[in-house]
């Protein structure tokens, strides 16, 4: 028996995905997002011939490679960036697919681990970074970005609109000494945002979500990311890409529309957006928030 003790993450939405992606019908799916697998493992469980997994954590890859072990040469793992799509696709001699999936976000495992920054829970290190091979932690950025950059990163990705009055006390705390801790950021911004009686969220809660935003650039291309998704499914393939916030659920309503709308490309297969049941929010609470939207290539 082993003595390895494996994450344990609950995919979001899967009964809503694989109904809507199809995998029964066969051929090669991708999962750009792969986190610990759940979502490829029930595409292979249902038929799904080829289902190449993506994910630019190399951890959640590790995690992933244990629990894909018994579907053997029908998954293959790539330590890459969504993003970089077409690229992965053309180095596994693949033209068309006939599904992709892209979860969006921070997963509950890199949101859970300890040392990586995403949670104000627990006093850590301020990485915050998806992929901890490459790029600037969290801390490094707070260490040098203007005020004014950075109210304008905690106002747009955050939509916190005390977002002046959050740089400002970051800046004015730094210059006393550096910021490198979750617990350190998350007592300056909830000073500098705290108002009297009961509050739904913590303070700090938005910054956060902003800062993780920004060093990941999880906005960054995914308007262009989904036009490449559409142009290599087969026709008759699907795409499907669960959102967890409003800044990326209208990125992606907005381009699946506009290609909806260009002539011949895709057909959207969900008017509005599906959300989890009641029955899964109350199993896995992080469901809430998620929002499926599906598109099926025509031609």
């Amino acid at each position: 028996m082993s003595d390895v003790t494996q994450p344990q993450h609950l995919p979001v939405m899967v009964d809503e995905v694989t109904r809507l992606l199809q995998p029964e019908r066969g051929g090669t799916f991708v999962d750009c997002t792969l986190g610990l697998g759940g979502h490829t493992k029930a595409l292979l469980e249902l038929g799904a011939d080829l289902v190449i997994g993506i994910d630019r954590d190399q951890t959640a890859l590790a995690a992933a490679a244990r629990t894909l072990e018994p579907f053997g040469p029908r998954v293959r793992l790539v330590h890459a960036d969504y993003r970089d799509y077409d690229a992965v696709l053309d180095r596994q001699g693949l033209d068309r697919v006939q599904g992709t999936l892209a979860d969006l976000g921070v997963s509950s495992m890199q949101f859970d681990a300890p040392g990586r920054g995403f949670s104000f829970r627990r006093d850590e290190p301020l990485d915050m970074r998806m992929d901890q091979s490459q790029g600037e932690t969290a801390a490094e950025r707070l260490a040098s970005v203007s005020e004014t950059d950075l109210a304008d990163v905690i106002y747009r990705f955050g939509e916190e609109r005390k977002s002046r009055r959050v740089a400002r006390a970051v800046v004015t705390a730094r210059e006393r000494e550096a910021i490198t801790t979750t617990g350190q950021l998350a007592a300056i911004v909830r000073r500098a945002v705290a108002a009297p009686g009961w509050q739904r969220i913590d303070p700090a809660t938005r910054t956060f979500q902003a800062l993780r935003i920004w060093v990941n650039g999880e906005l960054d291309r995914l308007d262009e990311f989904i036009r490449r998704v559409a142009v290599r499914l087969a026709t008759g393939g699907r795409m499907a890409v669960i959102s967890f916030h409003s800044l990326e659920d209208r990125v992606v309503k907005h381009t699946l529309r506009a290609l909806d709308r260009e002539a011949g490309v895709v057909r959207v297969l969900t008017g509005r957006p599906l959300v989890a049941s009641e029955q899964e929010i109350a199993m896995n609470p992080r469901a809430r928030s998620a929002k499926l939207r599906v598109a099926e290539r025509l031609a």
